[in-house]
């Protein structure tokens, strides 16, 4: 028997792999059909009933949100160790969620999940506007403001306010490469373009939230 879906809050529990297919058929349904999803054409796609559709997300809603947490879960920050972090570890973390972020926004799951939600927001159709912001943006601010505040206790960083120099690093991240997309650009970015605009916002935010080294940081060891 398949264990009942748990909810993805930030990190701590991620849905089984037959979940995980259902969430991935939700994302291509999205694609392929968008307002006009149903719990019927996902029980289709997935080869599944509609019962264990209800029995493990509750309501089209609940199946909403289960699959825009799957889709942020996949935006993470890089290993680090907080208790050795330096600032190699820190860019490399920062970059890897960057590319992370930037390989997400730029697939047709995510334009066509966006788009979706940004015309339920204008009409007050559902919540899915509410369900994409507090289930994708605030909570990919939530996974990254850790990282940020390791850098500035590890003297690494300056900011007085986490949220704030997330949403920084987010817009160099970014850029208009989301409304471009959304608004039906046909934007393509590369593995190796992402990458690299995913260095090159890490630099940027370093470069404005960087703490310079103290003189003091520089003294040579004692002579023996």
């Amino acid at each position: 028997m398949i264990a009942p879906f748990t909810a993805l809050d930030g990190d701590a529990a991620e849905p089984t792999p037959r979940q995980q297919a259902v969430l991935d058929a939700v994302l291509s349904l999205m694609v392929e059909e968008g307002d006009a999803l149903t719990m019927n054409a996902v029980a289709r796609r997935a080869s599944c009933s509609k019962e264990t559709l209800y029995k493990w997300f509750g309501d089209r809603d609940g199946l909403l949100a289960a699959t825009v947490r799957w889709q942020a879960a996949r935006v993470r920050a890089g290993a680090y160790d907080r208790q050795k972090l330096d600032i190699a570890a820190l860019r490399d973390s920062l970059k890897g969620f960057a590319a992370n972020w930037l390989s997400v926004i730029s697939s047709p799951t995510s334009i066509a999940l966006n788009r979706l939600a940004i015309g339920h927001a204008a009409s007050g159709k559902s919540n899915l506007g509410g369900i994409v912001l507090a289930n994708g943006r605030f909570a990919i601010g939530e996974r990254l403001r850790p990282v940020l505040e390791a850098g500035r206790d590890a003297g690494l960083l300056a900011f007085d306010d986490a949220e704030a120099a997330f949403r920084t690093f987010f817009g160099l991240v970014g850029r208009d490469v989301q409304i471009r997309l959304l608004l039906g650009d046909a934007l393509k970015l590369s593995a190796a373009e992402i990458a690299r605009d995913a260095a090159h916002a890490t630099d940027q935010f370093l470069a404005l939230h960087g703490r310079p080294k103290s003189a003091t940081d520089d003294r040579a060891a004692p002579k023996a």
